[in-house]
């Protein structure tokens, strides 16, 4: 048994460590890299608060192992690990037990086993637990489980430290409860932060978080002297912020070969691709900006005879881990991926990560090229940016940031449900704030990370506690982003070295030059597209078609808002002779054919309706062309369309032109009775504002009686589907044996 940490001498403890790593390894002969032992010794025999920047491949991982081995030789308890993705934490508990460190993980794709996880704490059997951010704002885990951890913690770790600050100032405010779970610590518990992303204002935030004590409210930089940026000259340096021992190395990556390559269009970019793909080396990943991209991309390459794969925020669990293992084992070419595929996956002969658009930032692009390259080989690392790409950022940057009005509204209807001792769950929210679902949820976690709300085992409450919107806060996130977002931007137009570059960004300055990217060396890649491929990716953009599912049930919550038929609230199914037929748009907007014209043209109008116009020839041929593809079992015999507020020519041009080429009735709008235009909030609210917006006129009304016709409903943009839905049931009420959705375009 090892003497108790802090007791024995520094070569004993390296001694002690070094034994371990060659059990870790594997490998008799392994030693430590410049710098791991110090961050070990740090933790373990100092017992400080660490946070270690270092580049992929350096031997993060080994550090909190060897170090959690060591506090348990002394005695120490469990380590508890911090981990932001499940593919993250399985790879971690792979390759614990890989090492002989006893690992497992709690989150929601094992509950089954939580049981027998609980009862290996209680033997002191484990060695380290794994669990994700979200996990400390789960009552039973901070009743039941946190009890039983906290009072003999052999340390705290806190994996791919940055999302601290990248994801825990909204996207996942639950990163910002670590700071929280810092303060309850008993006195004397290390705590290690890991990345290998971080430029400078990460640094400051996540030193700040370790630093729990000092008074600095979680996120904010800190003003104390010690905090400002420094640079290492080499990899095992280190110095003191505050209470905070920070070791950094140099973050160039010799085995990444980096470029760029500019093409006009998303035809161009996937006729590259398709030309390229094979003569890259090895697998690897293929990059792109939303889901829709993702899916599509892969499809063209499938369809070209490559053995590709999409995945996605939507891939199933399970499918995630085979595709996963796919790739891992080169049974395909390369997972056609969106950031759900980063953190934590493990494949040291990667050989190339191409994106299809560009990340917002310098931080993201090089951890996502920061997967391939990790082994003994090398690998090629190319960007093809979009036009588009500035639009999906500001998208995804303001998706995720709480307005002061949704937040008011929210926890003012919290304190008054609170005052009648009343806790709301989400979908009780729903009926009282017009906010959607997925906002609520993150506005309640933002709350509760900064004390206003509580999380109970009925739903939520106000804690009563002082609370104020900090909107200057808010507008230096932004601001940031907006700095990096063209910081990025710089990266695609560079004429010095690209890893230089990214490094600067990462403020490593001791970065040189790579002597291999196309700045240095030129073009490494070719850049010609063979006809095939070129006439490939014009087919596969040009598709057009997709699906438009049917609602089935009403939200639950409408007779709060006053909405009822006939004295008789509208909950529960929706009956199946009233709902429409699965229905059709040209595109999605995220698509990277016809979605780029189509948001161009909807992201435009919705507060500038002076440039509605009809719809263009080539567009309504595109639209003909998804109604002749439709394998329908009812043609339709008539066109009605729902009126629109902000597009009233675009959808009455699409509507007659679309009657006059497949010579259908055309019936005309539906009569707009009430205010229907509703651009945001959330599900229910919604509903409500379509319930009674529309009627038929009588003419309509007695030819759907007389001849009961399948009736193509024609609409401009396809969001919630309460529109569709609700004038569905108005025709089907009214006569019309089947109602089939067609729109211009679909936001999902």
């Amino acid at each position: 048994m090892t003497s108790a940490p802090g007791t024995e001498p520094a070569s004993h403890l390296h001694a002690s460590a070094l034994e371990l790593l060659h059990k870790l390894t594997g490998n008799p002969g392994a030693h430590f890299h410049p710098g791991q032992f110090e961050a070990i010794e740090a933790l373990v025999a100092h017992r400080r608060r660490a946070l270690v920047i270092q580049r992929t491949g350096w031997g993060k991982s080994a550090v909190y192992f060897l170090s959690a081995l060591l506090m348990r030789q002394a005695g120490s308890g469990v380590t508890l690990i911090v981990s932001p993705l499940l593919a993250l934490m399985r790879d971690q508990v792979d390759a614990a037990a890989r090492a002989g460190v006893r690992a497992a993980m709690v989150n929601s794709s094992n509950v089954t086993e939580w049981d027998s996880i609980a009862a290996q704490i209680a033997t002191n059997e484990l060695d380290v637990l794994l669990i994700g951010p979200e996990r400390l704002n789960n009552p039973a885990f901070r009743e039941n489980w946190l009890p039983r951890i906290l009072p003999n913690l052999g340390m705290l770790v806190i994996d791919e430290a940055h999302c601290i600050s990248d994801w825990g100032h909204d996207f996942r405010p639950d990163y910002r409860r670590i700071r929280t779970l810092i303060a309850q610590l008993p006195a004397g518990v290390p705590i290690l932060a890991t990345t290998a992303t971080a430029n400078e204002r990460v640094v400051q935030d996540v030193a700040e978080q370790l630093g729990a004590n000092s008074g600095t409210p979680a996120g904010e930089p800190s003003p104390r002297q010690g905090m400002q940026p420094t640079q290492p000259e080499q990899s095992g340096e280190s110095h003191l912020a505050s209470d905070v021992f920070i070791l950094r190395g140099p973050l160039t990556r010799d085995s990444l070969r980096l470029g760029v390559l500019n093409l006009p269009d998303s035809t161009q970019r996937l006729g590259w691709l398709l030309t390229h793909l094979g003569s890259f080396n090895g697998s690897g990943i293929i990059y792109s900006l939303t889901v829709s991209a993702a899916e599509d991309t892969a499809a063209a390459l499938r369809d070209a005879g490559y053995n590709v794969a999409a995945y996605t925020g939507r891939t199933d669990a399970d499918e995630r881990q085979e595709l996963e293992a796919a790739l891992k084992e080169n049974r395909v070419k390369a997972l056609v991926a969106t950031s759900a595929l980063g953190m934590g996956f493990d494949k040291p002969d990667l050989g190339f990560v191409v994106h299809l658009g560009a990340p917002s930032s310098a931080v993201a692009y090089y951890q996502q090229v920061g997967r391939a390259g990790r082994g003994a080989i090398n690998a090629d690392v190319l960007l093809l940016p979009g036009a588009e790409d500035k639009e999906i950022w500001e998208y995804f940057a303001t998706a995720s940031m709480p307005t002061q009005e949704n937040t008011h509204a929210l926890l003012s209807a919290l304190c008054e449900a609170t005052e009648q001792g009343q806790p709301l769950s989400v979908p009780a929210l729903e009926t009282r704030v017009d906010v959607k679902r997925n906002s609520i949820e993150l506005l309640l976690k933002v709350l509760a990370v900064e004390g206003a709300t509580e999380r109970v085992d009925k739903g939520w409450i106000a804690t009563g506690n002082p609370w104020t919107y900090d909107a200057q806060r808010y507008s230096r996130v932004a601001q940031t982003r907006r700095n990096e977002q063209n910081a990025m931007l710089d990266y695609e137009r560079t004429t010095t070295c690209r890893m230089q570059f990214l490094a600067f960004e990462l403020d490593d300055r001791t970065a040189q030059p790579c002597g291999q990217c196309d700045v240095c060396a030129g073009p490494w890649f070719a850049t010609d597209i063979n006809d095939n491929a070129a006439q490939a990716a014009r087919g596969a953009l040009a598709s057009v078609g997709v699906e438009i599912e049917p609602r089935g049930m009403w939200p639950t919550g409408l007779d709060r808002l006053g909405v009822s038929e006939n004295g008789k609230p509208l909950k529960g199914k929706i009956p199946a002779d009233l709902r429409p037929e699965t229905g059709r748009a040209l595109a999605r907007l995220t698509d990277l054919g016809w979605g780029n014209r189509l948001r161009e043209l909807f992201t435009n109008a919705e507060n500038t309706p002076e440039i509605d116009a009809p719809i263009s020839p080539d567009m309504g041929k595109a639209c003909v062309q998804v109604l002749a593809d439709w394998q329908w079992q009812q043609r339709p015999q008539a066109v009605v369309y729902i009126p629109s507020p902000v597009r009233p020519q675009l959808t009455q041009s699409l509507a007659h032109g679309l009657a006059v080429t497949g010579k259908l009735v055309d019936l005309g709008p539906l009569t707009q009775v009430q205010d229907a235009a509703h651009f945001g909030g959330n599900s229910v609210f919604r509903c409500a504002a379509t319930v009674h917006a529309w009627d038929a006129p009588d003419e309509m009304k007695n030819y759907l009686q007389e001849q009961q016709p399948t009736v193509l409903l024609v609409t401009d943009l396809v969001d919630s589907r309460w529109s569709i839905t609700v004038a569905t049931r108005l025709l089907k009420q009214a006569g019309a044996a089947h109602v089939l959705p067609f729109a211009l375009a679909s936001t999902h």
